[in-house]
């Protein structure tokens, strides 16, 4: 039997019975168990996390309809409860009260690793503090698959999540990590990653970088350039389908900029800033002497 994967619209091969799991050799421990799902191609789950999900005695589900989807193709069946932004905060107590009793209770997201951008951790960290035991169980992560792709430094990285929906904010974010000795990884939505994009070249400097969007699916794609090579193509050819990832490299991987790129950015910041504010930030972008670039303000200014 074939059926098409709810989320990758690839075709692939789905067992008619139930698909007949490893069992653990010993019963599963009460606790709670934060379990990894597959970020797009359902092969992309572990056979521990097949284990736990058929075994705990409540699943929650950040989207009891996606789950389902998931449980389906595996031949589980378990108790399904939603717990997402909306509901976290009224039945967090309840869950935590049947921990304390004894039960063995999942949490998945509805793709990836739980507690990244999402209400998890806030249950993880009741459950501590109430000495319940906690177990990840590891797979599917977006960042890490992104990183992976990149070609960019490894070594350190930083996820930042989603990047504020305004502008202003969004700066203000990205000068707190402009100085970060490490790959920056961030989520975003399709129809805000041109601004995204020019905001960050205009704060980060023209760094390296990539979008990685439909990790593990048909249309998977890594797509490697400057960010403002970038933010040109995705002005040109509009917004990009799919969940996407944004990496970008670490201060130093700048390309070298031209005089006349330079007075382009020295001109953009004075419609909007002071030739003191302006002179360092753009200093602080290139990574040269601010006296310099004050006196070049000056003269760009007055022209």
């Amino acid at each position: 039997m074939r059926e098409t994967n709810p989320q990758s619209g690839e075709t692939q091969a789905t067992p008619a019975e139930p698909v007949r799991l490893f069992r653990i050799n010993e019963e599963l421990a009460a606790g709670l168990y934060i379990v990894s799902t597959p970020i797009g191609n359902l092969r992309d789950i572990t056979l521990r996390a097949l284990d736990v999900l058929a075994s705990v005695d409540l699943l929650l589900a950040e989207d009891t309809r996606v789950a389902r989807k998931l449980l389906t193709a595996y031949g589980i069946n378990v108790q399904l409860r939603a717990y997402h932004d909306h509901n976290a905060a009224g039945t967090r107590p309840s869950i935590i009260r049947d921990l304390a009793d004894g039960k063995r209770i999942a949490l998945i997201s509805d793709a990836g690793t739980p507690l990244v951008s999402d209400p998890g951790f806030k249950l993880a960290r009741d459950a501590i503090a109430e000495g319940i035991k906690v177990l990840a169980i590891p797979g599917a992560s977006a960042p890490l698959a992104a990183l992976a792709v990149s070609g960019l430094p490894s070594d350190r990285f930083l996820f930042s999540g989603f990047l504020p929906s305004r502008s202003g904010a969004r700066k203000t974010s990205l000068n707190q990590l402009k100085s970060t000795p490490a790959t920056l990884i961030f989520f975003e939505g399709p129809s805000r990653l041109g601004e995204c994009l020019a905001d960050m070249c205009e704060v980060l400097g023209d760094r390296n970088a990539v979008i990685a969007r439909e990790l593990t699916k048909k249309f998977e794609e890594a797509r490697h350039g400057t960010l403002s090579e970038l933010a040109a193509a995705i002005a040109e050819e509009g917004p990009p389908r799919g969940e996407i990832v944004v990496l970008v490299a670490p201060p130093g991987d700048e390309t070298e900029a031209s005089q006349d790129d330079i007075d382009t950015a020295i001109r953009q910041a004075l419609k909007d800033q002071s030739v003191k504010q302006a002179s360092a930030e753009i200093a602080a972008r290139f990574n040269l002497p601010k006296r310099d670039i004050y006196n070049r303000a000056i003269e760009l200014r007055d022209e």
